[in-house]
């Protein structure tokens, strides 16, 4: 039986010489692949008290749809800027050069409920925890954050997501 480590392809030297890829596209095109990471996932927030799940643009979404169904909970989409027609809530963020801003809309998540975030790579975690500060900044309570891969090399758990219920499926030493 295949692990969902088997899933992953390793692409050297992209998008840059020296870097390795960590290519989660291997689990999307297996249907074996991609059911053993939603089961993964699931089994994550088995037993855990959660309101809904909200996942990131766009691989969160891929992840966090499913969960959402699995568990009858709604899903909310968490988006960049721009993309959502209802009134919003929004999060900058830095980038190595620059900022990117995310948005929720006002009405997505009401005071006290708890969420469920899902994203499919922590590397340096800054989206996540503009995510995150949009959530609290509703009233909810951030119950779990779930990553499909985790680069560890970032340290995003000891630093940008220090403090927070973070659980990835794989984590791979380096960036």
């Amino acid at each position: 039986m295949k692990s969902l480590r088997d899933y992953i392809y390793e692409i050297p030297d992209f998008p840059a010489p020296g870097i390795l890829f960590r290519d989660i596209t291997g689990i999307l095109d297996s249907g074996a692949g991609f059911g053993l990471c939603c089961a993964d996932l699931a089994d994550a927030v088995a037993g855990l008290d959660f309101d809904l799940v909200a996942g990131i643009e766009s691989r969160g979404f891929i992840f966090g749809a499913p969960l959402a169904e699995r568990f009858h909970k709604p899903f909310v989409p968490v988006r960049k800027m721009g993309k959502l027609p209802r009134k919003t809530v929004s999060q900058s963020y830095a980038l190595e050069y620059g900022t990117a801003t995310i948005e929720m809309h006002e009405d997505a998540v009401k005071p006290g409920q708890r969420v469920v975030l899902v994203d499919d790579l922590l590397a340096t975690g800054g989206t996540m925890a503009a995510a995150c500060s949009l959530v609290e900044r509703l009233g909810g309570v951030v119950a779990k954050i779930l990553f499909v891969v985790e680069l560890a090399g970032f340290r995003a758990r000891e630093t940008t997501l220090a403090g927070r219920p973070v659980v990835t499926l794989l984590s791979y030493d380096g960036k």
